[in-house]
């Protein structure tokens, strides 16, 4: 038996195989399954509710779906939040008119979008729920930058929330693609190829707060990567985090046996066989379950013209209905219901050190975006 501490069911091997539609390999998947996109009626209704969330006059973060109304396209978001939960784990939704409607107009759009889906949770210790993916010139070597703040290749991951959504605003020049991966398709092979590791995925790791943390907190959590809860699997990954964990000093010390895992992993992940790859245009919005896909980026250049720097819109949201999650797979909050996951806002933070994209204050507030 092996046994996990404050998990409520321990495993006893062989352990079993996940199933379903979110099980899929890259070259199985077609388009027609995992991507919706807007018509004109759809883009008329969010014209017209963006008018009606004006005239409301409410801050922007304080915007719910009820004063952003859409009789049509809620239809539309409630398949799509169903697809998430219970279809491949990922959609892309085409067709929002982001050139015509303006940065300051699509950011509230795209938050109202988020609030039928779900409660956005925080993505940071400055409590940003709207956040920005662009190159500030920060470098993955400090221990304080997170990965969106960079140009740089990240390796598949997951973030700490149950969903994702990302709105491209600009593309760079050059790379910037998106791979996806079944994190059900991964745990599969792990167990057909390499059964003696199987049992690592469902033991506590240290995963770095990268600076992230109140003063007299531990800087890293310590949580399991795999659960299973309610005959469903949720994966949490996170190489970057898991290997700076490292800078610590920790006891137990990880074991090589664990970077065999996720070296393993790793490498499935990355192959032709298992990866799905994207090339998000301007106007698509990818909506990921972290539970089942982990996602990737390839490094990126930026052009001299802003049109051609890449930007994108960041939501972290609870679903509406989300899945049952062990108290012990986050390091906050699993229940139901209200936002959980995220990066609790920290009351001390530090100083900006590179110019970040302003947060409009009422809808349509933001004039300018860096």
């Amino acid at each position: 038996m092996v046994l996990h501490p404050r998990l409520q069911h321990p495993f006893h091997p062989p352990f079993p195989l996940a199933k379903g539609p979110a099980v899929w390999r890259g070259p199985e998947l077609s388009a027609t399954v995992t991507t919706a996109e807007l018509d004109a009626g759809h883009v008329r209704e969010l014209e017209q509710a963006l008018r009606v969330a004006r005239q409301r006059d409410v801050p922007l973060l304080r915007l719910t779906h009820e004063d952003f109304p859409l009789p049509r396209t809620a239809a539309l978001l409630r398949r799509l939040a169903k697809k998430l939960e219970h279809g491949r784990g990922f959609v892309l939704l085409k067709g929002l008119p982001v050139e015509r409607l303006g940065t300051a107009d699509v950011s509230t759009v795209f938050w109202c979008v988020g609030r039928h889906l779900g409660v956005a949770v925080s993505q940071n210790a400055a409590g940003h729920m709207l956040g920005h993916v662009m190159d500030t010139g920060r470098d993955l070597a400090d221990p304080a930058t997170r990965g969106y703040q960079t140009r740089a290749a990240l390796p598949f991951h997951s973030d700490p929330a149950d969903v994702t959504a990302l709105l491209q605003l600009s593309a760079p020049r050059t790379g910037g693609r998106i791979s996806l991966v079944s994190s059900g398709a991964l745990h599969n092979a792990v167990l057909e190829r390499r059964p003696d590791l199987a049992a690592r995925l469902f033991r506590r790791h240290r995963l770095d707060r990268r600076e992230e943390h109140e003063p007299g907190e531990l800087p890293w959590h310590e949580l399991p990567l795999a659960v299973w809860q309610d005959g469903r699997l949720s994966l949490r990954y996170d190489r970057l985090r898991l290997d700076s964990a490292r800078r610590f000093r920790q006891e137990p010390r990880p074991q090589p046996a664990d970077a065999e895992l996720f070296d393993l992993l790793d490498d499935l992940a990355a192959s032709p066989g298992f990866r799905h790859e994207l090339q998000l245009e301007v106007g698509d919005v990818l909506l990921l379950n972290n539970h089942a896909v982990l996602h990737s980026r390839e490094a990126f250049e930026d052009g001299p013209d802003p049109a051609h720097r890449r930007h994108l819109l960041r939501l972290w949201l609870t679903p509406h209905q989300p899945r049952s999650l062990p108290d012990a797979f986050w390091g906050g909050a699993t229940a139901a219901g209200a936002g959980r996951g995220g990066v609790p806002p920290c009351d001390v933070v530090s100083p900006v050190r590179a110019p970040l994209a302003h947060f409009p204050s009422r809808p349509s507030a933001l004039t300018s975006v860096r």
